[in-house]
């Protein structure tokens, strides 16, 4: 079963099992990881039970802690020739307040790590995103409607076509301002992704 048939539970529960695998096989303890991430253990041992939904900016602190990419975390392993990832299996890792939402389309494995993800903003929608890891860098391409980029104080709007470049290692944020939905995709390159010592 894709991880777009499940329930919300069940998929909590599947990001959960996913994490604590990750954790054993990246020999790391729930208090080394908590150190590391940022994310606090009663957090992490919500999530490893399945106990909650969590939010994009608190997986990737851990996937990043674990040396290991989103893509580990979110979607089914791929073959080693050629990875396949349908539609339907597509599950949404974010959520706007309106309606919009954000995919994870395909990706590759640590420690190269590259993401393709499928963004829509609804009106008044944004989010804001915290400073990846070192090296980390993101390119955008509006598909639809006008957004408003922000890395790091420097903002501008971008229309369909319009396309951008920054280093991911400073906060960024993606806003629609607009009456119209946005609708953008973004691919984010993370090299040489390693786990952070806990010590």
């Amino acid at each position: 079963m894709d991880s777009s048939q499940l329930s919300d539970a069940s998929f909590a529960a599947l990001v959960g099992s996913r994490v604590k695998d990750a954790r054993s096989k990246a020999a790391l303890t729930l208090d080394e990881l908590a150190e590391s991430s940022g994310v606090s253990r009663r957090t992490i041992v919500s999530i490893e039970q399945g106990a909650t939904n969590v939010s994009i900016t608190l997986l990737l602190r851990i996937s990043t802690s674990l040396g290991v990419g989103l893509a580990t975390i979110l979607t089914e392993p791929k073959s080693d020739t050629l990875g396949i990832l349908r539609e339907s299996a597509h599950s949404v890792s974010w959520s706007g307040s309106n309606g919009g939402r954000a995919k994870l389309v395909a990706s590759t494995e640590s420690p190269e790590i590259f993401e393709l993800w499928d963004w829509v903003l609804e009106p008044g929608e944004s989010h804001e995103s915290e400073a990846h890891s070192d090296g980390t860098h993101e390119l955008i391409h509006v598909i639809q409607g006008t957004l408003t980029l922000n890395v790091d104080g420097t903002e501008d709007n971008l229309s369909v076509g319009d396309s951008a470049s920054y280093t991911g290692t400073k906060p960024h944020t993606y806003e629609n301002r607009t009456s119209k939905p946005t609708r953008f995709s973004l691919a984010v390159l993370q090299p040489h992704l390693r786990r952070k010592s806990a010590h």
